[in-house]
């Protein structure tokens, strides 16, 4: 079964090398996380994994990388200097603040108990100012993006022209953003500091409705083909009074976390709303001429923009599993991370039956030769069996165990995670038995 709990996940990824809490040794800074030796590859094995889906497997779709840093032009044409904001309160009885729209009773504080002790609200901007170069003041104000998709924008007309696409054609992107919010919670699912993977995807006006209908399909068979049962997903179209001002209609991929459904990623259709923002505030033509049909139009967009960091956590989530082994008085509870073999950190391991010299340069051979190809762990450290549990634990889906029989036959054993079960094999097969089994 998926973990029910979060902190089955939470205690897994610190205990295993997944996740810690930032600046620990230093008591921490809330809502801060750093990806330890595990979850550095799981969390990259996403972002790959989504990048080769969008583009990799595509010929309309091309991925840039724009700065993390930009002026506030930027945002002001995107109105996120104006609408970005959320609605605050303070409990003048405790002096707690919260999000006006957050609250599950507006006249109850949900700290201290306290009735109608709340202040006005008030708009907070959640995006991050800072000063760009030596001097301060306002002409070098800069901020931190809250969102990738204005990058996509920005360079829409140098992307048309260099690549020649023509629409429907889309501009990926995967990388950081920043939001200064009031409320982070739920572990790494929102946090102040986190990454996204983004797609702008611009069509032909008239096509927009067909295009927003194929995306939210695709985006939510994307999570199942990579391990999430389809019970554990479902797709939600946005209230009226839940669109953003750029949206004709958002719907959210929502995945059913131990506190309920919450969102992994929005589709979103943003109309020619940002083309002809940027477009009037900074002179710049940025629309399509349509040779054949001698048409000018602006394209309209199509974002579905999902969340890496909390994607991660559903994986992990949904792969998480508890499961009895052996019988009787030698039965166990194995824990097992059923990761898809492309999201897993390490795909096989190398495990010598024995640390002794006779042994361990061969296993060292195995590691090499697979480790071309795959990412491999190599332990020799404890009994074979304590290291495999800890192989199924973070999700590895095979092993590789080097024995004394190896140094004769040129054989080795392969286990699966998921299965336990176990085959000899030549080390002069081992390569294609590897990659059937991991199916790349």
């Amino acid at each position: 079964m998926p973990a029910t709990e979060l902190d089955q996940i939470v205690n897994l990824c610190k205990r295993r090398g997944f996740v810690y809490p930032s600046a620990e040794i230093y008591g921490g800074f809330r809502s801060t996380y750093d990806y330890g030796p595990l979850g550095s590859l799981l969390l990259r094995n996403v972002k790959e994994a989504w990048v080769r889906a969008m583009v990799q497997q595509r010929d309309d779709v091309v991925l840039i990388d724009a700065a993390i840093l930009g002026p506030p032009q930027v945002w002001e044409a995107s109105g996120h200097l104006s609408n970005f904001t959320d609605p605050l309160v303070d409990c003048t009885n405790c002096k707690n603040r919260f999000r006006e729209d957050k609250l599950d009773d507006p006249n109850t504080c949900p700290s201290c108990g306290a009735k109608n002790s709340f202040t006005e609200a008030r708009e907070f901007n959640l995006m991050f100012k800072t000063q760009a170069g030596p001097v301060e003041g306002s002409g070098a104000d800069a901020y931190l993006r809250p969102e990738t998709a204005q990058g996509m924008f920005t360079n829409f007309g140098q992307v048309l022209q260099t690549t020649r696409k023509k629409p429907p054609f889309g501009i990926a992107q995967v990388g950081k953003s920043f939001r200064n919010e009031i409320t982070p919670q739920n572990w790494i699912f929102r946090t102040r500091e986190f990454e996204q993977m983004e797609l702008e995807f611009f069509v032909p006006p008239a096509e927009g409705p067909q295009w927003y209908e194929y995306w939210c399909n695709e985006r939510l068979d994307w999570y199942v083909r990579h391990g999430i049962p389809a019970d554990m997903l479902r797709i939600r179209a946005h209230d009226d009074d839940e669109l953003s001002h750029y949206s004709t209609g958002t719907s959210d991929v929502e995945f059913t976390f131990p506190w309920g459904w919450d969102e992994l990623e929005g589709i979103a259709q943003r109309t020619d709303y940002d083309l002809k923002q940027h477009s009037e505030h900074s002179g710049e033509r940025l629309d399509y001429f349509d040779q054949p049909n001698n048409e000018r139009y602006v394209p309209y967009v199509i974002e579905p923009a999902a969340g890496a960091t909390r994607t991660m956590a559903a994986f992990l989530l949904a792969a998480y599993d508890e499961e009895e082994v052996g019988d009787g008085d030698k039965s166990d509870v194995r824990t097992v991370l059923r990761l898809h073999p492309r999201l897993a950190p390490y795909k096989v391991a190398v495990l010598p039956l024995s640390k002794k010299d006779t042994l361990t340069p061969l296993a060292h051979e195995v590691r090499k030769l697979v480790g071309d190809r795959y990412m491999v762990d190599y332990d020799e450290t404890q009994s074979i069996g304590k290291r495999y549990r800890r192989q199924d634990e973070i999700g590895t889906p095979l092993c590789i165990t080097v024995d004394f029989d190896s140094l004769d036959d040129n054989a080795v054993t392969v286990r699966e995670r998921d299965t336990m079960e176990q085959v000899r094999v030549p080390i002069a097969e081992l390569m294609p038995l590897l990659t059937d089994k991991l199916g790349f």
